[in-house]
């Protein structure tokens, strides 16, 4: 995969180029139908307006302001939009400050209202109205890629999944292009542990709720990190990066679907005494796409359906929910750590300063080699 900056303006038509995918699938749900496409050569036209936008408007009267704009297809030429102050999820935006529009896709331009403004859309750009028609400003398109994508396994690491037959997968089904597909689980148990993971949901846009791309990391099939196509909406307790049904992410970080995003987990498992009895919940972290979506919080009972507690340890699941969700640079460290924190690469970078990070590399680099 072409590997970009974390904040870049690509055109409409490189847009789709950027993505690496499989064969488009047909997920059928029990009701009705439900296209669930892989294949970033087979999407429709919404997809291509569909994703972040990013750039800085008139917000008020006299006052100018930085805002992103994250862009839903809802199917059949529908949209919704999410209206972020201050920037994007993970990049800029402030947490509180955020509003929705809706609109539809005519004659090649996709129109959003709400929230007393109108943005036109070209796929390319997102041009800021008031509601008197009134230019307020310019959003540009932008790509994002997690600061930990394409993680090295360390030396003391597991490799669980790099695109060849796993050693230590159970019930493993790889795909041509060398993808994990969802059902299987470790072959070992584990107790404490730090993972990474990389993961894709597909294209649903007729779908809605827990149909729209779902999956999971269920840690010792127990608790659930949730994996959903939640992008561009709130943090919800059972959207992607949640506890399912127990605690919703910080922030929702979630990615456009056909874009991979990273899951980077400590894990510290539940303390039982001799008889059995749990003296200390288990505690766990995450980083979606680079930011901390829990910190060292602590998991006060299982998920949704997963298994009751228990001393004894228990495999990872990579949930089955029926939708094409595709895994790839899955590794484990065993036995770490005994408090979950977090620990990121000094040579990476967040996820809002990592572009600015990169050129600073560049000229370390140089100076290196000059010497």
């Amino acid at each position: 995969m072409m590997r970009l900056p974390i904040v870049m303006i690509v055109p409409t038509l490189l847009f789709s180029l950027i993505l690496t995918g499989t064969d488009p699938s047909v997920c059928v749900a029990a009701e009705s139908p439900r296209i669930a496409i892989t294949d970033p050569a087979e999407v429709d036209i919404d997809f291509t307006f569909q994703g972040e936008y990013l750039g800085t408007v008139r917000i008020s009267a006299g006052r100018t302001g930085r805002v992103g704009l994250q862009i839903v297809a809802r199917g059949n030429g529908r949209f919704e939009a999410a209206w972020y102050l201050g920037g994007l999820p993970g990049a800029g935006w402030n947490r509180q400050d955020r509003s929705t529009l809706d609109g539809a896709l005519d004659n090649g331009m996709l129109t959003l209202m709400g929230d007393g403004r109108m943005i036109l859309v070209d796929g390319t750009t997102a041009r800021v109205q008031d509601t008197g028609g009134t230019d307020q400003g310019i959003l540009t398109r932008v790509v994002r890629e997690s600061p930990t994508m394409g993680a090295s396994a360390p030396p003391d690491a597991v490799v669980l999944f790099d695109g060849s037959p796993p050693e230590f997968m159970d019930n493993a089904r790889v795909t041509d292009d060398g993808l994990l597909e969802v059902g299987t689980t470790t072959s070992m148990p584990v107790d404490d542990f730090r993972l990474h993971l990389e993961f894709r949901v597909p294209y649903m846009p007729n779908s809605r709720g827990q149909g729209r791309g779902n999956s999971g990391v269920y840690i010792q099939r127990r608790y659930e990190i949730q994996i959903l196509d939640s992008f561009g909406l709130d943090s919800l307790f059972d959207g992607c990066g949640s506890l399912y049904r127990q605690q919703a992410a910080d922030v929702n970080m979630s990615l456009p679907p056909l874009a991979w995003q990273t899951f980077d987990i400590w894990f510290r498992a539940a303390r039982f005494d001799s008889d059995g009895n749990k003296i200390a919940n288990a505690r766990i972290t995450v980083l979606h796409n680079g930011v901390p979506i829990h910190s060292n919080r602590e998991v006060v009972a299982k998920t949704g359906a997963g298994l009751p507690e228990g001393p004894e340890p228990l495999p990872i699941l990579l949930q089955n929910h029926r939708d094409p969700v595709h895994f790839r640079n899955i590794w484990i460290v065993l036995g770490e750590p005994a408090v979950a924190q977090p620990y990121v690469a000094r040579t990476r970078c967040t996820v809002h300063i990592r572009h600015r990070c990169q050129i600073v590399q560049r000229l370390v680099n140089r100076l290196r080699r000059c010497r």
